[in-house]
């Protein structure tokens, strides 16, 4: 009895087995049969991320390239391979990258005139992107801004800073001190790519590391990491914003942001409700703070003789 049940339970577990054996090859004749004509009749304009064909490229580097006027050594293996590595992670930061190439139309209108007033070459503004992509950012180190001041380094150029007001949020008046900061760092070293590299290792690591290593030059240098990749993140990102189209970027005529239209008040009084006030001038208070990120606080008080001026979106 006891051999015939086992037989009769195998014999059950045979035929299982191959009814599910045969199941399963008739799932992946009908997996493949789809996947062979898996985009056939689709409308490409609504394709999902994975049926999307990726194309993963190699990059041409330029013959030649400066900064500020002054020449990048290409002919150097390390120089190429260190600007080649800043390219290719730019280009492949898809959603980062494309936009801060939108924000240029709205921001580089703002900063270049204010650098040129001040005699700072335009490849400057490539640095301000790679600081903070365009936006208020706030560093780990509390650095702040477009330019990224440092709160020591805001007072130090004259940005009033306190717990109503932080001018490094404005991005015309941080502009002038990082301008003004550069221009310091370019009579100290008598180099446009020594001063952007101060700007971030500051002023007395650069000295010393020139004293010590008996070099005059950023790329004879041996500096940290974040320094001795900086100034090929400023060069990769002119390459791209200069030429958006040959490293994969594609924006609408209508998809760059324009630059915000405003008018601008000054008040002398101080204002003990920022809320009321922005209503009482057509407006909220997202917006007054939109347009003046400078305001830290929703009150702004205002010593006598003193006054600020304040935009107003039209």
């Amino acid at each position: 009895m006891k051999t015939r049940n086992i037989l009769l339970a195998c014999g059950v577990a045979i035929i299982l087995i191959g009814v599910t054996a045969a199941i399963t090859l008739s799932i992946a004749q009908s997996t493949s049969t789809q996947e062979e004509g898996f985009y056939e009749g689709l409308n490409p304009d609504v394709l999902v991320f994975d049926q999307m064909d990726q194309n993963i490229h190699d990059i041409e580097l330029p013959e030649t390239l400066d900064f500020c006027g002054e020449a990048v050594p290409l002919d150097r293996f390390y120089v190429r391979e260190s600007l080649e590595r800043e390219i290719l992670v730019n280009s492949y930061r898809h959603a980062s990258t494309i936009l801060l190439l939108k924000r240029t139309t709205r921001w580089f209108p703002v900063i270049t005139p204010i650098m040129a007033k001040n005699g700072l070459p335009d490849d400057f503004k490539y640095l301000c992107v790679i600081e903070s992509e365009l936006t208020n950012a706030v560093s780990p180190s509390k650095a702040v801004g477009f330019w990224q001041f440092l709160e020591g380094t805001g007072k130090d150029y004259k940005l009033e800073i306190y717990k109503e007001v932080d001018m490094r949020y404005n991005q015309e008046l941080e502009t002038e001190a990082a301008c003004q900061y550069l221009k310091d760092s370019y009579t100290k070293f008598g180099s446009w790519t020594l001063a952007a590299a101060a700007f971030n290792a500051g002023n007395g690591r650069i000295s010393r590391s020139m004293e010590e290593q008996q070099v005059t030059s950023y790329y004879d240098m041996l500096l940290p990491a974040e320094t001795e990749r900086y100034v090929y993140r400023i060069l990769a990102l002119k390459l791209i914003i200069q030429n958006p189209e040959k490293y994969g970027f594609h924006i609408s005529d209508g998809g760059w942001y324009q630059p915000l239209e405003y008018k601008t008040i000054t008040v002398t009084e101080t204002i003990e409700d920022l809320a009321q006030f922005a209503v009482d001038q057509g407006t909220n208070l997202k917006m007054l703070k939109y347009y003046n990120p400078w305001l830290r606080s929703n009150k702004l008080t205002i010593s006598e003789g003193n006054s600020y001026q304040i935009k107003l979106p039209k």
